[in-house]
């Protein structure tokens, strides 16, 4: 990872790109920030001030640090990975695994409980089927069998906890899992906890469009989110939100797709039919105080469709956005919550 240190003077009124489907409106007169890449995509974290001389510079190493801990334990590109590890592993004794592995899997087994398994981090072996993992399969096999590769490997309630000490079991000795759709989320908590740790009371992070602020701007002001419209070629804000100890994260179909035979495959994979989502859901934004809980219900949403996604965030008060396509354009939907976040 390589992390870079900005001082930057943003003009009053324009907004400033974050990341991929999300872009923060510019605080004044300056802000400034630490920029750098991670889990394959890249981070940024921005500062209202610094309570020190030093801080920039005393921050960009522990951040650093704390990332490269992250990635070291949950990466499936690095096969020295401790989730590598236990992917390629055999057994189906217990295995002890690190205090940050054991949160974010016990997590996401929570949020597949919630979402009666629309988010499981078992998809693994489907996710290199259908050619968006590190041993992608994707053209080397007719798409009518990919769904047939997991078989019995798949099925978050085959993933066996024990908290003390951490420790992580496969009933099926060929299971492997995939943290892509909370692992980023994850990241951002933990660089805000470096901040907090560290005395910073008012900062922006992200980490590939997973987004968390606390505080305030420079001018005293919420720190404010726009959403991006899913459609592809355009660069269109769907709504801003104020991010006040509160964190968003968006799921879609629109960045990362293949088209194969004519037909167009999304990354976002549905349990129950072992294939990538078919619906017109496009996108979801969710806003939660945790990132990685924002991270994965987005995720989980997106599986779930516009219809059963929406019954849920709204059964549970979330604040969730879902954005539709219809033969006629786009549909916005989004629980109270949400709205009540958005800004006129």
């Amino acid at each position: 990872m390589h992390s870079r240190i900005r001082s930057v003077f943003v003009a009053a009124g324009t907004a400033a790109l974050i990341n991929a489907g999300l872009s923060a409106c510019a605080p004044k007169p300056h802000s400034l920030s630490i920029v750098g890449e991670t889990m394959g995509t890249s981070y940024s974290v921005k500062l209202a001030n610094c309570p020190t001389p030093d801080c920039l510079t005393e921050l960009e190493p522990r951040i650093e640090q704390r990332l490269e801990q992250i990635n070291s334990a949950m990466s499936t590109y690095d096969p020295q990975s401790e989730l590598s590890r236990f992917n390629t592993a055999r057994s189906v004794d217990w295995i002890s695994v690190s205090t940050d592995l054991y949160t974010v899997v016990a997590h996401a087994h929570a949020v597949s409980e919630l979402t009666g398994g629309a988010f499981d981090i078992t998809v693994a072996p489907l996710v290199n089927a259908w050619g968006f993992g590190p041993e992608s399969l994707a053209g080397k096999q007719p798409a009518a069998d990919r769904s047939q590769i997991a078989g019995p490997a798949t099925g978050y309630e085959r993933i066996e906890l024990r908290d003390d000490p951490p420790g992580i079991r496969k009933r099926t000795s060929r299971m492997s899992i995939d943290l892509s759709g909370i692992a980023k989320g994850f990241g951002v908590d933990e660089i805000a906890r470096v901040l907090d740790d560290y005395g910073i009371s008012s900062y922006l992070v992200e980490i590939g469009g997973e987004v968390r602020g606390r505080g305030t701007r420079p001018d005293g002001k919420p720190w404010r989110i726009a959403v991006e419209h899913p459609a592809i070629g355009t660069r269109r804000l769907d709504g801003i939100v104020e991010l006040a100890d509160l964190s968003i994260a968006t799921s879609g179909d629109y960045r990362n797709f293949y088209v194969e035979d004519g037909q167009r495959y999304s990354h976002t994979i549905d349990p129950t039919t072992a294939a990538p989502v078919r619906h017109g859901l496009a996108s979801v934004s969710v806003i939660d105080p945790s990132a990685m809980h924002a991270d994965a219900m987005a995720t989980a949403l997106m599986v779930l469709g516009p219809e059963r996604g929406l019954a849920l965030a709204q059964e549970h008060g979330m604040a969730a956005a879902f954005v539709v396509r219809r033969d006629d354009g786009y549909q916005q939907m989004m629980t109270p919550p949400f709205r009540r976040l958005l800004v006129d």
